[in-house]
């Protein structure tokens, strides 16, 4: 099913579901009317695409939700204690999500719902503003899959197909979704100045999230080009490189992981694609490659902080702060090791000078000595005569 046909889909149950009140249902009917024609102006668009219909599904499941936590009450009757009663269950963890665990992406809800066009047309946005306003974006979840954890996924891999899939997330860490829209035209086979092979991918902007930047980037690992290799002569240049959708490529990493036992840092958790992108960006940085050119093979912006937290985790600012004080301690303490060498040869050349004055001046004794010897012999022989 397209994202599409799901949201129109949950868009007529959610208008149509006689266990929400009326006065709501109209309200929602009217915010997705205002929605879509936003969508279609911002990104300039005759017609709504796929990221569109992908963000109205979520909208939908939102406001079905936000509903839920005001027991279906009229939001143009809601007071102030009860937006604060639903703010401090969410913020407190007594608000479960259909997992039973605390809800993880409130502040999502308070910027899309309670501070935003939701509440407006009930009239309750000032009042939301008010009671949300110390709310703060909870820090993202570290969650990365290493090199090692990948070696052991694709240690238990055979398919061609499969092995493509996890090199092209694992090289260029691009979304899963726009991996598995990639053609063979999109991908151009060059060979470097000293002839090692390489690929060029060509990420448009009709395959990526609206949040990432079209690039053309090249390949970093030989294996991406064997793989790539012995996949591309098969297919047609318009044909796509694979002949599975999303369900199918969790399947795949999910039976990889365990099959393998290759496990999530730092948590142990079963690694997603996500987790391989995140695992790849960490790997980078890891090699040495600045924030900047990480951001740029992820197709995020510069002023992106996504993953800054990795950084953080990571350590890499203080490991770097630690190499130069132990730099430092190695130069200083070379420069005294040079310092006491040369100390120590001054001392010699001293020692020596000091031996040689020394042998010299008994030298001189002797000779004194025999000198004297002939003098008292001399005094004796004539005492003698």
């Amino acid at each position: 099913m397209s994202w599409k046909e799901d949201y129109e889909r949950a868009l007529v149950r959610i208008l149509n579901d006689s266990s929400i009140c009326e006065e709501n249902r109209k309200l929602f009917a009217e915010f997705f009317e205002w929605q879509e024609r936003k969508l279609k102006r911002l990104n300039r668009l005759s017609e709504l695409d796929t990221p569109c219909y992908k963000t109205l599904r979520y909208y939908v499941t939102r406001l079905q939700n936000v509903n839920t936590w005001f027991k279906n009450k009229p939001w143009v009757d809601i007071s102030e204690d009860d937006i604060r009663g639903v703010y401090d269950d969410l913020e407190d963890g007594r608000i479960l999500n259909s997992r039973g665990r605390p809800f993880q992406d409130c502040q999502s809800y308070y910027n899309k719902v309670f501070k935003s066009k939701p509440f407006q047309l009930a009239g309750k946005k000032d009042l939301a503003c008010k009671v949300v306003e110390f709310s703060k974006a909870r820090k993202r979840k570290i969650k990365f899959v290493d090199e090692e954890g990948f070696r052991g996924l694709i240690s238990v891999v055979s398919n061609v197909s499969h092995l493509n899939l996890f090199w092209l997330n694992w090289d260029y860490g691009e979304n899963i979704g726009s991996v598995l829209k990639l053609r063979k035209h999109h991908l151009e086979r060059v060979t470097s100045s000293n002839g090692n092979p390489y690929y060029l991918v060509n990420w448009e902007a009709k395959n990526l999230k609206r949040s990432r930047t079209p690039r053309r980037d090249p390949s970093v690992h030989p294996e991406t080009v064997r793989y790539l290799d012995m996949l591309l002569p098969k297919l047609r240049d318009d044909e796509l490189l694979f002949k599975f959708g999303h369900r199918q490529a969790l399947k795949v990493i999910h039976t990889a992981a365990l099959k393998s036992g290759a496990r999530c840092k730092p948590q142990s958790e079963l690694p997603t694609w996500k987790d391989l992108r995140a695992g790849m960006a960490c790997h980078l940085l890891n090699c040495g490659w600045t924030l900047d050119e990480v951001k740029a093979r992820l197709g995020h912006t510069p002023s992106s902080k996504t993953i800054d937290d990795y950084v953080t985790y990571l350590a890499l600012d203080r490991q770097k702060s630690r190499e130069k004080l132990e730099t430092n301690s190695i130069e200083d303490l070379r420069h005294r090791i040079a310092t006491g060498e040369q100390s120590t040869k001054l001392w010699m050349q001293r020692a020596e000078s000091w031996e040689s004055r020394f042998n010299a001046q008994q030298v001189e004794l002797q000779s004194i000595r025999g000198d004297i010897e002939m003098l008292k012999q001399a005094v004796m022989a004539r005492v003698v005569a």
